[in-house]
């Protein structure tokens, strides 16, 4: 060990660094396909993705969601806007928020990216075979227990 007066530490054995490094690996594995073949990047994906599958979704409400800062999530929807991807209009329940729309360009843009995204799980649920069902159970466990505070 280089710093003797370090305690033992197992960083590559640490959960929640190799589940970062994992989903960054993930993420970033789909994020070159739709960027070289639809011009959308990562946060530009999640927008799309929670405007396509959501209830009305806000900008906070993707924040929320995806863990991604406001700004994040504001500039990929003022881009996705941009592009004629989504659309915005005022809550009227909630005048300060901001709810997103696709509209028909991004219906057809997130038809073409779901299959890409579902070969991905498809190659993942492959090489997971019959443990598949304990990595789901084990990802709402932690989910939970990070969810209520508790990790």
């Amino acid at each position: 060990m280089p710093y003797e007066t370090l305690p033992d530490f197992d960083f590559n054995g640490y959960l929640p660094y190799r589940l970062t490094v994992l989903a960054a690996k993930l993420s970033d594995q789909l994020a070159k396909q739709y960027k070289s073949e639809y011009g959308i990047s990562m946060p530009e994906w999640r927008v799309l993705l929670n405007v396509g599958y959501g209830e009305h979704p806000s900008v906070r409400d993707i924040e929320r969601h995806v863990s991604l800062e406001k700004s994040k999530v504001s500039r990929a929807a003022a881009r996705l806007e941009a592009k004629g991807l989504i659309s915005k209009c005022i809550d009227p329940k909630d005048r300060r928020l901001v709810i997103l729309e696709l509209t028909e360009t991004g219906a057809e843009l997130l038809g073409k990216l779901i299959p890409l995204a579902q070969t991905l799980q498809a190659d993942l649920e492959k090489a997971l075979g019959d443990h598949e069902g304990a990595l789901r159970v084990a990802i709402d466990l932690l989910s939970t227990k990070v969810e209520s505070g508790n990790a």
